[in-house]
């Protein structure tokens, strides 16, 4: 049997020269890069050059670079280390309602913690409205947090729009840029971000290795306490393979960021086809325009996701109920909820999300199955296909 994997928004396979890079690290490269010897300034040398990588991959100074465990480390430094950093009596913070739990979760602490919190709405398509942020803003408002692609929807958020409301407003701003880097175009300077999460093993690269984005001069105070490491942002002992292996996963992206841009957006848009003109009722969630070239959002109505999910694996794809991160959960994707999807269609919705090496025949492949996995499921339903009676 054929196993098609489109699941690349909650993981992605390590690129072989990602791994070519990395392994030597592990073994003869194996100094600590905060020791003054030479097996430990090899190793320096080694996380320098990746840093230099990651930031031409976004247009930031390599010093603007800070590593981390992942993206949701990223995520709670920039929110959590910079609101402790804003010595202010009263702090306001604004949030979109759809952001990746690393920043939900973050925010609500904050919350518990007395500060105030703005959640920001999204239209059905799943777009933040530039003027509903700048009408959020208060003179207490020291940090504004949207995602720049929204990890289940694929939606690109209009991060340029906000970012110069947040400038002239003399307000900080931080984007989750975990589903868009490697993926679409990025600079942080024409975003007018001064903070950026990103994550390794979302474009090819390992796990447990990410980074944040801090502009030069903004106030940052650690979430973590230990060494100086990280120019006093984030100690701990550098992980030398892992950064290597980020640096070099920056540069295979940043070289092919064009090319597999147009070939996913090809591969995407024949798959939805696909799939709209053979499963009744079927439809795309979320802007079909404006979002990241490799992810599709799909509603199958009358047949429970989970199932699907299930069903699909058995014949060989592999796909997603939603963030990876809250597989198993009971209620619905609080992102569909906030576009407006009435519980049970949240419930049949799934995401596709696909990557490197995905190729026309995989997509041929899922195609040929889903619609008779859909059909089989439906016809299990108990109301699916029966008309209504209307009462007397």
């Amino acid at each position: 049997m054929r196993r098609v994997y489109l699941d690349y928004n909650a993981t992605t396979p390590v690129d072989r020269e990602v791994l070519d890079a990395m392994l030597p690290f592990f073994t003869e490269g194996y100094g600590n890069a905060s020791s003054i010897h030479s097996a430990g300034q090899n190793a320096r040398g080694a996380v320098e050059t990746a840093r230099q990588s990651v930031a031409a991959l976004i247009g930031a100074k390599p010093s603007e670079i800070v590593f981390t465990s992942g993206g949701t480390e990223a995520d709670n430094l920039a929110v959590l280390g910079f609101v402790a950093a804003m010595r202010r009596e009263k702090k306001h913070v604004i949030c979109s309602a759809i952001e990746h739990h690393a920043v939900l979760n973050a925010v609500e602490a904050l919350e518990k913690q007395g500060i105030e919190v703005t959640w920001l709405p999204v239209s059905s398509d799943g777009i933040v409205a530039p003027e509903d942020v700048r009408r959020a803003i208060r003179p207490e408002t020291v940090l504004i947090t949207v995602m720049h692609a929204n990890n289940e929807l694929g939606t690109i958020q209009p991060i340029a729009e906000i970012g110069r409301i947040a400038f002239e407003s003399d307000v900080y701003f931080h984007t989750d840029a975990v589903q868009s880097t490697g993926k679409i175009p990025l600079d942080v300077n024409e975003l007018k971000v001064d903070f950026l999460a990103l994550s390794a093993h979302k474009l090819c690269g390992p796990k447990g290795i990410g980074a944040l984005y801090v502009r030069e001069n903004t106030p940052l105070e650690p979430i973590l306490f230990g060494g100086t490491h990280e120019r006093d942002r984030r100690p701990g002992t550098e992980n030398v393979p892992g950064i290597v292996g980020l640096g070099k996963a920056a540069e295979i992206a940043r070289a092919h960021l064009a090319s597999d841009s147009d070939r996913l957006t090809t591969l995407r848009n024949s798959f939805e086809e696909g799939i709209l003109s053979r499963v009744p009722e079927s439809r795309v969630n979320g802007n079909r325009t404006r979002r990241v070239p490799n992810t599709t959002n799909i509603t199958f109505p009358h047949a429970a996701g989970e199932s699907l999910v299930i069903a699909f694996d058995l014949q060989g794809v592999q796909c997603s109920g939603g963030a990876a991160c809250s597989s198993g959960a009971v209620l619905p994707s609080h992102v569909l909820r906030a576009i407006g999807l009435p519980h049970d269609e949240a419930k049949s919705t799934l995401r596709f999300s696909l990557g490197r090496l995905t190729t026309p025949e995989d997509v041929a492949y899922a195609v040929e199955v889903i619609p008779g996995v859909v059909a089989r499921l439906r016809s299990l339903s108990p109301n699916y296909g029966k008309a209504t009676i209307p009462a007397d």
